[in-house]
């Protein structure tokens, strides 16, 4: 210990004892630092993020805890302010436990009482005890300095003294931790002169108040601590003493501490001091401790000194002497006196302690205490900052370089604040977010609730956005705000420090005025509430003087909040004119980085302006970037509270999470704070989840606002935080019914909403400041009430959200007996000396608890998921009416990824059935096989299919979004099994097909093989003939050459030649045979497909009476309804007629007009359906003409192509014709005398060359198309990237045939789209990628031929077989894959074959230059030439990306972008278009409408016409009109795609000429519109889609 140089001397031999002890006390303390598990914590601080983070110990309620886990449970119960936190048992070691037990038993077989009472006398060696402030001060010495901040803040908050003198424990100097006291208030009540109670607070560490300081000489038997708690507050121990619970004789690190506590009084007449008071207290011997001593005495107002009966000559008589003889007033309590309160000299007093009544000792000292102070007014008052200019003594913000650079810098900061008037300062110096960003959010709100359908007022009100962003953007930065941007940018160590600076200087600087201000408006509306009913005159001028003060409050307020808020409009001024500030230190994209920083460091962020009620999207969706690039996508749990203002939200959440949100009055929260709480590793797994984030929110019926603005702001917020949060807590302050009422019904609308929007939040109410939280009876009482005010306030909001709901379970899952929590009273006692009630730290320990364990039942949202809910549900919220305008981005984004997931689940049903089909196909032809079941079919997709059930199940289970994507599994799982179905059933008919299509054209193919084998024989014979009469080439080939001609004649005299077709002149005589009258040859047709309007086309039925409307209809333009049935007729008949066309197989069935028949009497009876259902019209026969002339030029390509295909097989002399040359190959062979062997071997690879090419083309066409659906970036997602893609090479292309081609006919664009694609990956990717896949595919079959050859050579040796057995061998092991069969050798004499290895050989020598020739055609072209239509890889994608929605919007004709064919909700679109482009016009006028549906339904005026009615329906009701109307979700928004303004300004006069209507009078295009360029709206698809 230390000790003065006189001590020393007097002492003698004592420097080497002293040297013994102190270090006999250092090892002492090391030992205890271990058992606490601090040895490298002295050095390594313990951090205060690593204390607040979400532990499972911090989640147990400890009232006992091992050695070991004292510091963890210590610092646990301190940050919940439980003053408890002091008392905490230590659980006994099993060792020392079950030696206790040993001793216990052995007594009990004592039978003399004197023995048992002698042995429970002696000594039992039990292990010292630690003292609980032993915990507290090694946590202290090995805290960093924010830790040991937050630990001092919250020793006050339990009203504990704090530590002000703090001697190393090793070194022993001694260190003033001035930095701890900087975040402490205090706040008091006095009477002045008038007997006026008013109130003060201030910061601590600035107040100046008397200081009595206590100080013991020598070993007392009574307690000084004690007997300053019965000062302070005699229900509590502000100062820790030896009768406290758990103290010991064995205290290491108190001795030479100095603590301080103030005494504050509440400004009652039973207060023991009238005025504030800081009592000192120097724990240990003040004789020894002479520095801690010196100081104190020196600047205390009052000494007071407890010591026992002094000898003259007691070292300790020279300092007492010193003491008395100071001017300063001296209490001396003698514990051996027993003499009452003595004034022995002016202001010097003596008090006895020995048997003495510790009320009447309290009482005595507080009065000499008082006398003390009211007889020396001039006595020196204390001032906590003032203890640091003692040179002697270390003060902590001093030698912290990172503290100390973090104050200069603030401090350098604030003195640009000097000599400003606080209420002009935020005007001054925060331009942005005054008067220019309140008005931008009223434009802003203005805008998305427009109330009239002038779209030039929208213009307007966007221009004045624009405005107000350039005039943000052009305001003076101020000097604070860049000196803030600099430092926050610059040295990072001490960013931390600078913050909490700033903000404690903040704070200093504008609490004084604030609790004026306060004052000042609790008294005005003080008299406003007598006022109430009485004199309205008065009432209104005093309630306006309110209103006044009010503002100057908001406007007094300037905090942090107010300088981030700053930042984020200077960073959305500069987003929205997308330019930098030149005043601006840095770029402005680095703003966001900041405030990321702010929240990783444990500060709060503005989510929503309390000031303007406003969420800055752009500046929240920026910082949430940039903390996704910082922490990675992390899982967070929202946590959002919601209540009444001034009812414990706050100061609740700080307890339970260690938080520093705004509690005290007139610094309520104002809007939305969001904090990050991290997480620790080992519960990351168990929560799954990596912070809690904490939104604590204004309270609801704020006084700044005031009727109906209150109502819908608390509805606007309710609404916001219950969206967002996981998990909101209702917190309800006491049990004012009405007040309950208030809140319930706010908070049930907006769960309701949620419901209605599809969102599932889960709630608890945390029912505050009840009196008897014990009595079970009472609390199931109170319970039972609750439930039934929520059910009562569910039908009330069901009424109001048109939302079937008679209880609050209906609305969301809600357990009344669980998710009530009732919490005790705050305070034990009265404030502001009450220290917080342990019950309600309990509460709030069992509440945290409850909310982890729900939390870990919940699904967690990902920070990119968090952004977008933000978006959706302020977005939804500016709309005005929520539930039609929130568009849940979260749910849509997840969705779009289920359609993404859904198109790869049905292409591998699909691919795997093509080669099921292939494979039976291949042996249907080869008649192998000869009726197909649908059991088969199934049975060879069950693979597949259960490799689709378990991708589907891993991706509902394991997706980040799986919460969300669960809602959709039953319905995606039916889809997938009825997809399953439908290609085992089109599968079956298209079998069926073949196998019906095999017998038809048996006879053709018989007659083919016939001719083959019969020019076989032919030629073997001619070659035999001249074997022995000439060698010359040139002879042989002449005289093949005539034979050739000769058997083609005799071929085509028995067989008729398969002619080209006419499609065109057949379909005119078909024509003319039903209009007979009609010159078809003279017709000039229109294309019908390129037409904007049918009216030519229809006339009046007759047979029927017609309205006026329907007649004018008739005779001018066509109502859009009419247009839009006559168009959806049109578009049924294509697609029908395409599947016909395809199902007439011409390619291999051959062409008939028979097909043109059946399409002729098709489109014929659906035009005379559509008659019959309309009953009000009937179609001219130009309708019918032009329509049958439209769909077959538009199948012509197919006809003639499938035509060719089926000639160049079927027509014996063009087939024949391209044998040519192998048949003179086998015809030398017979003339050079090749073996029987050699010959049928040639023979056999002649055949297998158009079986390989056909299979090696379906093969290579099914792996393209494959390839290109995984690869090529239009053609690999959903629908709606398919539709992005398609509108970017429009507008790269820039023609406006095809803008008006994608628009009038999607579908037939979009497959022309699929096939460029095809076309286009083919010839980039041929050499690369195609060619070699067909290489490979060929190297296949050719390994699988030539295997099939050796094993049917192996398997005929064995069975001992002729040559059919080895034929039928052979091609029995090529059925799966070729169209191969013993048919094939059918007239082709092989009988005297016997050499099967020479056989084998043979085609292992030919079969490469059969390989080599079909390598060589293969080209970018040859898939349309070798493959049927529905084989081509083009078309195998078109079949499977257009098994869509196809449904148009009934307002622009944009196109549902679902993925899924008849799916399950409404039809959407990512965006709409401009009327005009369909070519709507405005009412009465030929003026092209610019409207845009999403705009159109946010109005609360604009109205549309019902087709063939009179009736209007507003837009905003559009789903009233019913039919298509009511299947269509059009969320009202502002962010209609610039790429359709871009396309109506780029082709306005295309546009007109096309419609012959104008962009003029309502239809005028705004000039905004014309701004935007190419670029921009290319990049708008991006963001959009």
């Amino acid at each position: 210990m230390a000790t003065s140089q006189q001590d020393t001397e007097t002492a003698g031999g004592r420097p080497d004892q002293q040297l013994e002890e102190d270090k006999r006390r250092i090892e002492n303390i090391k030992h205890l630092f271990h058992k606490f598990l601090l040895t490298d914590r002295h050095e390594s601080k313990l951090r205060a993020a690593d204390v607040l983070e979400i532990s499972a110990h911090s989640l147990q309620s400890h009232e006992s805890c091992a050695e070991k886990d004292l510091v963890q449970t210590f610092l646990q119960n301190l940050l919940t302010i439980n003053y408890r936190a002091r008392y905490i048992k230590i659980k006994e070691t099993n060792e020392h436990h079950h030696r206790q037990q040993r001793e216990n038993d052995s007594k009990k077989h004592e039978s003399n009482f004197f023995k048992v009472l002698s042995s429970s006398n002696k000594k039992v060696n039990k292990p010292d005890r630690v003292h609980p402030m032993d915990v507290q001060m090694a946590v202290f010495h090995c805290a960093d300095s924010f830790l040991k901040q937050l630990m001092v803040t919250k020793l006050s908050q339990c009203q504990f003294a704090l530590p002000l003198l703090v001697p190393h424990p090793f070194t022993q100097q001694i260190e003033f931790p001035l930095w701890t006291f900087r975040q402490i208030n205090k706040s008091w009540k006095m009477r002045n002169t008038n007997n006026e109670i008013i109130s003060k607070e201030e910061p601590v560490y600035k107040v100046k108040t008397p200081m009595v300081s206590f100080f013991r000489f020598g070993s007392v038997s009574s307690s000084k601590s004690q007997l300053m708690n019965n000062l302070i507050n005699e229900k509590h121990n502000t100062f820790f003493h030896r009768n406290c619970p758990g103290s010991s004789r064995t205290r290491l690190l108190m001795d030479g501490v100095v603590e301080i506590a103030w005494f504050c009084p509440s400004g009652e007449m039973k207060d023991n001091f009238t005025y504030s008071i800081a009592f000192c207290n120097l724990h240990g011997d003040a004789g020894v401790h002479e520095k801690q001593r010196q100081i104190l005495s020196k600047m205390s107002s009052v000494n007071v000194v407890l010591l026992s009966q002094l000898d003259k000559n007691d070292k300790n008589m020279i300092k007492l002497e010193n003491l008395y003889s100071d001017s300063k007033p001296l209490i001396c309590f003698f514990s051996e006196d027993e003499s009452n309160l003595i004034e022995i000299d002016t202001g010097k007093y003596t008090i006895g302690l020995k048997y003495r009544n510790q009320s009447d000792v309290s009482e005595e000292l507080r009065r000499a205490i008082n006398d003390c102070l009211s007889s020396s007014p001039s006595a020196s008052m204390f001032r906590l900052e003032d203890l640091s200019k003692h040179s002697d003594i270390r003060v902590d913000e001093e030698d912290d370089e990172d503290c100390r650079r973090g104050r200069e810098a603030a401090q350098q900061m604030m003195s640009l604040l000097k000599n400003k008037d606080l209420r002009e300062i935020k005007k001054l110096l925060l331009p942005c977010q005054g008067e220019l960003w309140h008005q931008w959010c009223q434009k802003n709100k203005e805008l998305h609730r427009p109330q009239c359908d002038d779209i030039q007022q929208e213009t307007n009100k966007q221009r004045e956005i624009i405005k107000i962003c350039e005039q943000q953007h052009k305001s003076h930065i101020s000097e604070f705000i860049r000196f803030f941007i600099k430092q926050m940018n610059s040295y990072a160590a001490n960013k931390s420090f600078f913050l909490t600076w700033l903000r404690i200087l903040l704070n200093e600087v504008t609490s004084a005025d604030l609790s004026a201000l306060q004052h000042k408006y609790d008294k005005k509306w003080s008299t406003v509430l007598k006022l109430k009913g009485n004199d309205k005159t008065n009432q209104l001028k005093e309630q306006r003087e309110l209103e006044k003060i009010s503002e100057e409050l908001q406007a007094a307020s300037f905090g942090l909040e107010h300088i981030i808020r700053e930042i984020g409009q200077i960073y959305e001024s500069c987003s929205s004119v997308k330019k930098n500030k030149t005043d601006l230190p840095f770029h402005f994209s680095s703003l966001p980085n900041l405030a990321a920083e702010m929240m990783i460091c444990g500060f709060p962020l503005e989510l929503m302006d309390g000031d303007a009620a406003h969420v800055p999207l752009i500046w929240i969706t920026a910082v949430l970037d940039k903390l996704i690039e910082k922490l990675g996508d992390q899982r967070v749990f929202v946590l959002s509270v919601l209540g009444l203002q001034s009812s414990g939200k706050s100061t609740m959440l700080n307890a339970m999470f260690g938080l520093q949100f705004a509690v005290s009055a007139g610094r309520c929260t104002r809007g939305a704070f969001m904090q990050l709480i991290r997480v620790s590793e080992e519960m990351k797994q168990q929560l799954k989840f990596d912070y809690i984030l904490v939104v604590d929110t204004e309270g609801l019926q704020a006084l700044e606002f005031d009727g109906n603005s209150t109502r819908h702001h608390d509805n606007e917020l309710a609404t916001f935080v219950v969206g967002l949060g996981n998990l909101t807590l209702i917190n309800i302050f006491g049990e004012n019914p009405a007040e309950m009422q208030d809140i319930l019904q706010i908070v049930v609308q907006a769960f309701l909403r949620m419901k209605k929007v599809n969102l599932k939040p889960s709630c608890m109410f945390v029912h505050q400041n009840i009196s008897d939280v014990t009595a079970g009876e009472k609390n199931m009482q109170g319970k039972r009430r609750l439930q039934e005010k929520l059910d009562k306030m569910t039908k009330l909001a069901a009424k109001d959200e048109v939302c079937d709901a008679e209880c609050f379970s209906d609305v969301i899952n809600f357990d009344v007996c669980n998710d009530v929590k009732y919490f005790a009273h705050l305070w034990e006692g009265s404030p502001p000396m009450a220290p917080p009630n342990p019950n309600y730290c309990e509460n709030i320990q069992e509440l945290k608890k409850a909310i982890i364990s729900q939390a870990s039942k919940s699904d967690s949202l990902r920070l990119i998921h968090l952004r977008e809910r933000i978006k959706d549900l302020w977005e939804g919220l500016l709309n005005e009416r929520f539930v039609f305008s929130f568009r849940n981005s979260l749910e849509i984004s997840a969705y779009r990824r289920l359609e993404t997931e859904y198109s790869k689940w049905t292409w591998t049903l699909r691919s795997a059935m093509m080669k099921i089909l292939t494979k039976l196909h291949n042996k249907i032809e080869n008649e192998a096989v000869h009726e197909i079941g649908k059991t088969e079919l199934q049975r060879e997709l069950k693979e597949k299919s259960e490799e689709v059930k378990n991708s589907m199940s891993d991706f509902f289970e394991k997706d980040t979004d799986a919460d969300i994507l669960i809602q959709w599994k039953t319905s995606f799982e039916i889809k997938i099994k009825d997809v399953q179905e439908n290609i085992v059933r089109e599968t079956k008919r298209k079998l069926t097909e073949i196998i019906q299509q095999r017998d038809l054209k048996r006879k053709i193919d018989a007659q083919r093989t016939q001719h083959e084998n019969n020019l076989l024989e032919k030629s073997k014979e001619l070659a035999l003939k001249h074997k022995d009469k000439a060698n010359d080439e040139e002879i042989l080939k002449r005289e093949f050459d005539l034979f050739w001609e000769e058997c083609l004649k005799k071929i085509t005299r028995d067989s008729p030649l398969i002619s080209d077709i006419n499609l065109v002149k057949d379909v005119k005589i078909l024509l003319s045979d039903i209009y007979e009258s009609l010159n078809v040859d003279q017709w000039k047709n229109s294309d019908i497909f390129t037409l904007q309007h049918y009216s030519g086309y229809v006339q009046e039925n007759k047979s029927r009476g017609l309205t006026g409307s329907v007649k004018k209809q008739i005779s001018g333009s066509l109502s859009d309804q009419t247009e839009r049935k006559i168009r959806a007729l049109v578009n049924k008949i294509v697609q029908q007629t395409d599947i016909m066309i395809q199902s007439f197989n011409i390619s291999k069935l051959g062409y008939n007009n028979s097909c043109i028949q059946l399409l002729i009497d098709y489109i014929k009876a659906k035009i005379q359906e559509d008659e019959e259902e309309s009953k009000k019209y009937m179609f001219k026969k130009e309708f019918f003409i032009d329509l049958v002339f439209s769909i077959f030029k538009r199948a012509e390509k197919t006809f003639i192509d499938q035509n060719r295909m089926f000639r160049e097989v079927n027509d014996p002399v063009l087939y024949l014709e391209k044998k040519r040359n192998e048949y003179y190959n086998i015809f030398q062979k017979y003339y050079h005398g090749a073996t029987l062997a050699a010959i049928f071997g040639e023979i056999i690879c002649h055949k297998l060359k158009r079986p390989i090419e056909q299979s090696v083309y379906k093969q290579t066409a099914r792996d393209l198309a494959d390839e290109i659906r995984s690869n090529c970036p239009s053609l690999n997602g959903n629908r709606s990237n398919l539709e992005k893609h398609i509108l970017k090479k429009l507008a790269e292309e820039e023609k406006f045939y095809m803008f008006t081609d994608y628009i009038h006919n999607p579908r037939d664009h979009l497959e022309s789209f699929i096939r460029d694609e095809v076309r286009q990956y083919i010839r980039d990717k041929f050499t690369i990628s195609v060619q070699p896949n067909m290489n490979q595919n060929i190297e296949v079959l050719k390994k699988k031929i030539l295997t099939a050859a050796y094993e049917s050579t192996e398997d005929v040796q064995v069975k001992r077989g002729d040559v059919d057995l080895w034929l039928k061998f052979f091609t029995q092991k090529l059925s799966d894959v070729l169209i191969f069969s013993m048919k094939d050798f059918s007239g082709v004499k092989h009988d005297d074959v016997d050499d099967y290895k020479l056989l084998e050989d043979v085609i292992n020598t030919d079969l490469p230059s059969i390989i080599s020739d079909i390598s060589r055609e293969f080209n970018t072209n040859t898939f349309d030439v070798k493959l049927d239509l529905s084989n081509r890889p083009d078309e195998i994608l078109i079949d499977h990306l257009c098994q869509c929605c196809w449904v148009q919007c009934p307002f622009c004709k944009a196109i549902c972008t679902n993925t899924i064919e008849n799916h399950d909700g409404d039809h959407s679109v990512p965006f709409h278009r401009v009327y005009g482009i369909k070519g709507c016009h405005y009412r009465g006028t030929r003026n092209l409408s610019v409207e845009i549906c999403t705009t159109r339904v946010a109005s609360n005026t604009a109205s549309f016409n019902l087709d063939s009615t009179d009736r209007r329906v507003l837009y905003r009701e559009y789903r009233k009109a019913g039919g298509v109307y009511s299947k269509w979700s059009i969320t009202p928004d502002l962010s209609e795609l610039p790429y359709w303004k871009w396309f109506v300004c780029r082709f306005q006069k295309d546009l007109e000429e096309y419609y012959e209507k104008t962009f003029q009078g309502y239809g005028k295009i705004p000039n905004e519109w014309r701004e935007i360029t190419k670029q921009e709206a290319v990049d708008s698809l991006d963001k959009y889609i």
